[in-house]
């Protein structure tokens, strides 16, 4: 992969992060991975994918619907939106897996969601970390036995706290493949 755009999604102009929040993650993605990083400032609007009785938007759907990356890249949006795929409660993050679209939503990555004081360090490792599990996806990755592993799965924010911003040495093996 040579790059990575990210997107700032949202519905209604409600529920897009910051600029600043994705500008501190493409950041930590160029070092991580060594690849250049753009983001986009206009708001890319997921409101199509609402499901109004849950309150939360089907990410499969929004990843479909994203454009396309140039060659070599891949296209991260990032929401401030719940995410859910049918079969589960939420999610917090899809990706197309070996395809160059992924999502991650900061809904669930928040300190506040748990009724904590805010705190951005934390938000800022726990987006990282799952920007990083879902990109891996797009590389091919599947879930990793390893904990510690970036790639590991996660279905609770105190699960993706325990894990490292890094792959293991095995993910990284298959990924130079």
């Amino acid at each position: 992969m040579e790059g990575v755009d990210l997107i700032r999604a949202g519905a209604d102009g409600r529920k897009a992060p910051a600029v600043e929040v994705l500008d501190r993650l493409a950041s930590v993605l160029a070092q991580r991975l060594g690849v250049s990083c753009h983001v986009e400032t206009p708001v890319y609007d997921i409101g199509f994918a609402e499901d109004p009785v849950r309150g939360q938007y089907y990410s499969s759907s929004v990843l479909a619907s994203l454009q396309a990356p140039a060659e070599g890249r891949a296209v991260l949006a990032v929401t401030e939106a719940d995410l859910y795929v049918p079969v589960l409660t939420f999610v917090f993050g899809e990706a197309q897996l070996g395809g160059p679209r992924a999502i991650v939503s900061l809904h669930r990555l928040r300190e506040e969601f748990y009724g904590l004081p805010r705190d951005e360090a934390k938000l800022d490792a726990r987006l990282a970390k799952e920007a990083l599990h879902e990109l891996g996806h797009t590389f091919g990755l599947r879930h990793c036995d390893d904990w510690r592993c970036v790639m590991a799965s996660s279905h609770a924010v105190e699960r993706l706290d325990l894990k490292e911003t890094l792959y293991c040495p095995q993910c990284i093996k298959r990924i130079r493949r």
